[in-house]
């Protein structure tokens, strides 16, 4: 895969550099699927998943399935918000991507992508068998709904150039109005997504 280098994963491990991925086919089949429950938010949520996963490859490594399964959970990681409109989408969010690998013949990789998801606003690494895939996959979640603000090795230059490449389109100012919403309807449980 094009501008991956070798990496840990691990507590220590640092970003690596890597090219910017401009094309992410499988990405933009999954989105462009879903586009009319996404609505207007399409470009934001597009620019985020391409930021994540460009993030991904600079916390972690693996194969061709590896990239297959990181492009897969990026699509679907959010992606409840928007099919199930509730703030509470993570397991929304599981359902529609096991939907999508059991119509695609891809059922065996239900349990790493189902974690990922499940994980990715951990505050605490990720461990575990899916932890290949789950840990970087997080890093790069955080690092981009913190705007670089948690960049975990990082440079903050590296950030900027994606958010250069793919601008944030009113992301983060989604989230806010997604969070006040809930936080009016459900004050006790704000952060339905977050884990420790």
């Amino acid at each position: 895969m094009s501008g991956r280098r070798s990496g840990g994963t691990g507590p220590a491990a640092r970003a690596q550099p890597a090219e910017l991925l401009t094309a992410l086919p499988l990405v933009d089949a999954v989105l462009d699927a879903h586009a009319g429950a996404i609505g207007r938010d399409l470009t934001a949520y597009r620019h985020h998943v391409y930021r994540v996963v460009n993030l991904a490859i600079r916390f972690g490594r693996g194969d061709a399935a590896w990239f297959e399964r990181l492009q897969i959970a990026a699509a679907f990681h959010d992606l409840g918000i928007w099919t199930a409109h509730t703030f509470d989408y993570l397991e929304p969010s599981v359902t529609d991507a096991t939907g999508f690998l059991a119509s695609t013949g891809r059922t065996a990789w239900t349990p790493a992508i189902a974690e990922t998801i499940r994980e990715h606003h951990k505050v605490t690494a990720c461990r575990g068998p899916a932890a290949g895939l789950a840990e970087p996959f997080r890093r790069a979640d955080w690092t981009d709904v913190s705007l670089g603000a948690r960049r975990f090795g990082l440079p903050w230059t590296d950030y900027r150039a994606l958010l250069r490449s793919w601008p944030d389109e009113g992301f983060h100012w989604r989230l806010i109005q997604l969070t006040a919403g809930r936080w009016r309807q459900h004050p006790l449980s704000p952060l339905p997504m977050v884990r420790w």
